[in-house]
């Protein structure tokens, strides 16, 4: 391997070691998500604009963390055409690229409008876990092919380490959702067990009925019951 393509090893493998501690230390969903688009802009050849298009129940898709209007604007033209790279990078798991949206023949809907922003290139992974889908990492430029074959594979690197730092956000969030809401219906469980005089068991049967009887989740239906107890 020639000198310089170890240095530019080196210099790749150092940015993604600044780039995993900049994820690490993101100290939840939001703040990871921001660090996410911050590095990509900072780090990845081209990339003018950033942001996520991330997948929520229901297989919806919603964007976050955008480093400019402009990306909201053209990642809606996508999900309300239901073509683009981003759509694509999400359904069919894989890169996408594009180096001028004015005469791209791939996504005849949304192609002409995207490229009537102004924004001319485009690059989206998917971002993923071993088993889900999390979204997808796209990358904006004004400027004609601004994405080279080695700033793909580069970026490819770097969405890897952007997947598993929102990964482990998420399930962080869920487990402190799930500790809370544990604190809450146990609160909720004990009014319930001093007021009527009944047991555990019973005072969560009740909690569930009511869950169910109004159609609000159970935590839901505890955090109201802690909230209001004094005035039943």
């Amino acid at each position: 391997m020639a000198e310089s393509e170890h240095r530019a090893d080196d210099d790749l493998g150092r940015i993604l070691m600044v780039i995993a501690r900049a994820l690490q230390a993101a100290p939840d969903v939001d703040s990871t998500l921001e660090a996410i688009v911050k590095s990509a802009v900072e780090h990845v050849d081209g990339a003018e604009h950033a942001g996520i298009s991330l997948v929520e129940p229901r297989q919806r898709i919603r964007t976050v963390a955008p480093t400019a209007e402009v990306v909201v604007t053209i990642d809606h033209m996508q999900y309300r055409t239901g073509q683009g790279p981003c759509v694509d990078a999400i359904s069919e798991h894989r890169i996408y690229r594009t180096g001028d949206l004015a005469v791209e023949r791939r996504w005849p809907e949304f192609a002409p409008a995207a490229a009537a922003t102004g924004m001319r290139s485009m690059l989206a992974y998917r971002l993923f876990d071993t088993s889900t889908t999390l979204g997808s990492l796209n990358l904006y430029s004004h400027d004609l092919d601004a994405f080279s074959d080695q700033t793909e594979r580069d970026g490819q690197l770097f969405a890897t380490h952007a997947a598993i730092a929102l990964a482990g956000a998420q399930t962080e969030a869920r487990l402190h959702a799930a500790l809370e809401h544990r604190d809450v219906i146990g609160m909720a469980k004990g009014i319930l067990m001093q007021r009527h005089g009944v047991d555990a068991i019973h005072a969560f049967r009740m909690l569930v009925e009511s869950s169910q009887a109004s159609n609000v989740k159970l935590h839901r239906v505890a955090s109201w019951l802690i909230e209001h107890h004094s005035e039943l």
